[in-house]
């Protein structure tokens, strides 16, 4: 039982960074508004650098610089940090891409509510 516990807190930080993905995926799948949805998305985007950076850790590693310290200790690896960095710049732009069509939406239809533009599109099929 004890190595259960032990096997849990070794990867506590994968679970959190899947907590947090499922989080944001409820959200998204659950809620009807646009908004919530946006905020749902980018719940999922922190996820995701969550995990790249519990991916990247390793115990009792060094920051990788050359002279720095002793150079037979362990180092963490770099990659997960520049792809977090990527990472970030996709999230932002589809926060700004989206909140700028929710924008356009609501002036549109007068709501952001998903099913409500859904009947809405469906009267104005019908008047046509």
């Amino acid at each position: 039982m004890m190595a259960f516990f032990e096997m849990i807190i070794d990867q506590i930080n994968y679970l959190g960074a899947t907590a947090l993905f499922v989080i944001g995926l409820y959200t998204v799948v659950t809620h009807t508004n646009l908004i919530k949805r946006i905020m749902g998305i980018n719940i999922m985007g922190s996820a995701v650098f969550y995990f790249f950076i519990a991916a990247g850790d390793v115990s009792g590693g060094k920051a990788p610089i050359i002279g720095a310290g002793d150079p037979d200790a362990p180092f963490i690896n770099p990659l997960p940090s520049v792809l977090i960095l990527t990472g970030i710049v996709v999230v932002v732009s589809i926060t700004v891409y989206s909140l700028s069509l929710a924008v356009r939406i609501y002036e549109t239809y007068g709501t952001l509510d998903q099913e409500e533009i859904a009947r809405l599109q469906a009267e104005e099929g019908d008047h046509d």
